[in-house]
């Protein structure tokens, strides 16, 4: 009898059993709320291996593609075939350490005479008895990962941290797939799905503290434009077009709204906190650079410094921004999912047996590695990888333009456990740089600077927090800043959202500084090739002349 795969574990194939029965025999927490019927769409898992031992897609998976399907109706058919599946709610490693910015404790919803009272954009709405507690809800949703602080507001205490990985996948790694896709024969899909996961998520939050979900009154949320739209049921197409706009931001410069946040209720976007919640979304800079970076720049001061400071918010999309408070540029590079574990044979998100960090101290030395959770290595996440190729680049096994210099196919960095790294691998990681090189180069040169005259360089995102700069710096997937003017900034998302829900201040504060940053469009640089071409290759960034 051949086995079932679920990370680590292993479990005799049987016929006629359920991912969802699988799911249950391993004690892993599948999201549901149809009692396994497929009419909720919830219960999404990635079958990695083996699809055909299942029995084919019901009428209730046809808005999925490729290699997933609905654990409650996916069943076995082959018990004489391999099978490993993940679901799509796999717990990345928190990032809670990040920089720390002091907020005066001003948030809209208070306890007035025994009631909550919500002062908010629109009216004094009374939202109840006052039941003990009074929370708020922040929420970073990226298109990988969504992290989620939950914060009481009477005391500014964050009491819960929470991330998990964004359900979506089965709509595409990127933000343009996500769009095709939720604007094809399935719209909707992608918000509810979202939607039930921050709501399981929440559950597990207040069960774990022993509080109702009655008492979460405020709900901050950034993303980049196209996250965001989807969870506020927006319709997304217009991202995916030239200009590449929201709809939220083309009114906006069509004068019809006064910002590009938004504000809805919790009861009408499906979320089970007190119905009468405000939910926010942050401001949109423009096109791809979305609330996600708004929140960013509210966490690291860039707007309000007279000092020059760069932001690189490195992701699926990577976005960067540069400048003071006279003046701000932005732009967004569609790096893709190489460096966060997708298109790379042994590539991962960072989860426990993800190599976090390679060394190696010969060339034909093994590799010294560090994995997330001290666990034996069961792929690679974006950190190693940088530190890999960096090494490959040290001891010539792997020339400037990402080609072995020894007659192999193939590098194993984890020989024991058969993990490799093959050219074609190289290959999409050398263009997922080359996007990122691309962003900074044409951001500097546009914004009339060079790396020299940064007093900071934030690096955002839970990716960045664990690069090595200098193995960064050495391929050029970062420009030359001296490491002391390096500061990593955790999830300054998450901490920008926070400090909106903190202190509805920020709010404005961050759709004031939003309206003025200056956006530009990569490929309508005259250089932007010469500069993809450039960054393909494994070297140190050269700095483009000021434009």
């Amino acid at each position: 009898m051949s086995p079932l795969r679920h990370g680590n574990r292993t479990l005799p194939l049987t016929r006629g059993k359920s991912l969802f029965d699988y799911a249950d025999d391993l004690s892993v927490r599948v999201p549901t709320s149809c009692g396994r019927t497929g009419e909720c769409h919830e219960c999404v898992v990635e079958v990695k291996r083996g699809i055909d031992a299942l029995s084919p897609a019901t009428p209730a998976e046809t808005f999925l593609r490729g290699d997933y399907r609905l654990a409650c109706q996916a069943r076995v058919h082959d018990a004489d075939a391999e099978l490993e599946f993940n679901i799509l709610r796999r717990q990345p490693r928190i990032l809670t350490e990040s920089i720390q910015r002091e907020v005066e404790l001003h948030p809209l919803v208070r306890c007035d005479a025994n009631s909550v009272v919500y002062n908010g954009h629109d009216a004094t709405r009374n939202l109840g008895p006052y039941t003990g507690a009074i929370y708020g809800l922040a929420a970073d949703i990226g298109t990988t990962t969504v992290a989620m602080n939950l914060i009481d507001l009477e005391s500014g205490d964050t009491v819960y941290v929470a991330s998990f990985e964004n359900p979506q996948r089965f709509g595409g790694s990127d933000v343009m797939h996500r769009i095709s896709y939720d604007t094809g024969d399935f719209p909707g899909e992608l918000q509810a799905v979202l939607v039930s996961s921050i709501n399981y998520e929440i559950g597990e939050m207040v069960r774990a503290l022993k509080v109702r979900r009655r008492q979460i009154y405020d709900f901050v949320a950034v993303g980049n434009a196209t996250m965001r739209d989807i969870l506020f049921g927006i319709n997304v197409e217009p991202i995916g077009v030239k200009p590449y706009k929201s709809r939220i931001e083309q009114e906006f410069l069509d004068g019809k709204r006064q910002h590009t946040a938004l504000n809805a209720s919790a009861h009408d976007l499906g979320l089970r906190i007190h119905p009468d919640a405000n939910v926010y979304g942050g401001p949109l800079i423009s096109s791809h650079v979305g609330a996600d970076v708004a929140a960013d720049l509210l966490a690291v001061g860039m707007a309000n410094s007279d000092e020059l400071q760069m932001l690189v918010d490195i992701g699926t999309n990577t976005e960067i921004v540069a400048g003071n408070r006279d003046s701000l540029t932005a732009a967004s590079c569609p790096a893709g999912p190489a460096f966060e574990g997708g298109g790379v044979t042994y590539a991962m998100p960072g989860y426990d047996g993800a190599v976090e960090n390679l060394q190696l101290d010969t060339p034909d030395s093994p590799p010294r590695l560090e994995t997330i959770g001290d666990t034996e290595p069961a792929g690679i996440c974006g950190s190693g990888l940088i530190d890999l190729l960096a090494e490959l680049r040290r001891h010539d096994i792997m020339s400037e333009l990402g080609a072995f210099t020894r007659p192999i196919d193939v590098y194993e960095f984890a020989p024991a456990q058969r993990l490799t790294i093959s050219r074609a691998d190289i290959s999409a990681l050398a263009q997922a740089k080359a996007a990122n090189y691309c962003g900074q180069q044409i951001v500097l040169k546009q914004a009339g600077t060079t790396a020299s005259d940064y007093a900071r360089l934030h690096l955002a995102g839970g990716f960045a927090n664990y690069v090595d700069p200098a193995n960064a710096k050495a391929i050029g997937f970062l420009p030359d800043i001296p490491d002391e003017r390096i500061v990593k900034a955790g999830n300054a998302s998450l901490l920008g959202a926070t400090m909106m829900l903190l202190d509805a201040s920020q709010r404005q504060e961050a759709e004031s500084f939003s309206a003025r940053v200056r956006h530009i469009e990569l490929e309508t640089d005259p250089d932007f090739f010469d500069h993809f071409v450039e960054g393909c290759q494994f070297k140190p960034m050269a700095y483009a002349s000021p434009g």
